[in-house]
């Protein structure tokens, strides 16, 4: 495992990367985020008064609500999406109903069978901690936490492990780059080194062995876990293992962009803008900027069962397009900064109207719709999802930052 030296850690364990924040005009004005916020909250009401106490909202599909229980990879979702509204709106029926949710959400501290406790932890307890400030109640479940996360790491693939099932040997998906803001935050707030240090090795792998000549992502890379080659590249939501997940090309940009803030490291921002560059000139993204659940999906037979339904926009890729371009934006010379300010803008636009936008009391309570789980596996086909309504969130709240003459972090 490559080893951080001492000053490049004393670096990241103690302060926050500054950079100078590209002053470019903003297009969408304060009342339009506002008026955005103010709708997802009251929409997001609906949704909890359905919720059961001990479970989470997973999906709305056909006039049924589908929950989960705590393990489930999207469980933080819910409670950090309250807490974003709670953020954007300060109204504290929000902040009641998202601290309520941590509860039975706490236990997964202690889980080391999945690499998702990013998700499941730091945008939940996370954004708690940030926005209250109670160390004392949330600093030691997140500890727990990144040291559950932490124990799926292999020095000899260099990265954290993401499935346990076969057939993979040992799988990574391009997914698990969302999951190392949580260790790389708890190496700062802990000045425990070893997070740091297993999120940058982690990046840094993937950086070589995910992505293609253009910089489209493969959704999974098995390893051997005995030597650490490489086995295979596959998809596993994807229309085949050479196209390009939309969702995965989102996870790769949001990804390296945090690990560019996290780090200062130049080839993360290269990646990033990369990435960009490929999802914003593709061929087949839609005007609208809501793309396609896979960019290939022109490639697969049309007659094929699986695939009837090629022609599904991802409304969940969108969204963590749009959070990721805002942040992106920060960190590049104006001409690109305006590039992907407009991008996000364009995206915020689109997903805040029709057919995206569900209509107030309807769609369940979620806030967007249609968005894809995975098509080849026929689940959560065109319906909201939790983290689409997460991400569309966190992009108005860091706009609503923009505005508002702050860093799009916190």
């Amino acid at each position: 495992m490559r080893i951080i030296s001492l000053i490049t850690f004393f670096f990241i364990a103690t302060t926050d990367v500054v950079f100078s924040q590209v002053v470019a005009p903003l297009r969408l004005q304060q009342k339009f985020i506002s008026a955005q916020l103010q709708h997802a909250s009251s929409q997001i009401l609906t949704l909890a008064a359905h919720t059961p106490a001990s479970q989470f909202p997973r999906t709305f599909e056909a006039g049924q609500h589908h929950f989960s229980n705590s393990d489930w990879w999207c469980s933080g979702f819910y409670p950090g999406t309250l807490l974003y509204l709670y953020e954007g709106t300060h109204k504290q029926e929000l902040l009641r109903l998202a601290l309520e949710k941590l509860e039975p959400l706490e236990k997964e501290k202690f889980n080391k069978g999945t690499h998702d406790l990013g998700f499941m932890l730091y945008c939940s307890f996370g954004n708690a901690l940030r926005l209250t400030h109670d160390s004392a109640r949330y600093r030691d479940i997140l500890t727990t936490g990144a040291e559950s996360l932490a124990s799926r790491f292999s020095s000899v693939t260099n990265t954290i492990r993401s499935w346990d099932h076969k057939p993979w040997r040992y799988p990574v998906i391009i997914d698990n780059m969302m999951n190392l803001e949580f260790l790389m935050k708890m190496s700062k707030i802990t000045n425990d080194h070893r997070f740091a240090d297993i999120a940058v090795t982690h990046a840094n792998t993937t950086l070589m062995n995910h992505f293609r000549e253009d910089y489209s992502s493969y959704h999974v890379t098995d390893y051997d876990p005995q030597t650490g080659h490489v086995l295979a590249k596959k998809t596993h939501q994807g229309a085949f293992d050479e196209s390009s997940w939309a969702r995965g090309q989102s996870w790769a940009l949001y990804g390296y962009t945090m690990m560019f803030r996290e780090t200062g490291d130049k080839q993360y921002l290269e990646q990033a803008e990369h990435v960009a560059q490929f999802i914003l000139t593709h061929p087949a993204m839609p005007s609208d900027l809501i793309p396609y659940w896979d960019f290939d999906k022109d490639k697969v037979d049309p007659s094929a069962r699986t695939f009837a339904r090629r022609d599904l926009r991802d409304a969940s890729a969108g969204a963590l397009n749009a959070s990721a371009l805002l942040e992106l934006s920060q960190y590049v010379s104006e001409e690109e900064a305006i590039k992907y300010l407009r991008a996000a803008e364009l995206i915020i636009e689109s997903l805040s109207k029709e057919p995206y936008l569900a209509p107030l009391g309807s769609n369940g309570g979620f806030i967007l719709q249609h968005s894809v789980g995975s098509l080849p596996a026929n689940s959560e086909v065109d319906v909201p999802l939790t983290y689409a309504d997460y991400y569309y969130v966190e992009a108005l709240i860091r706009y609503q930052r923009l505005l508002e003459g702050l860093p799009v972090t916190s």
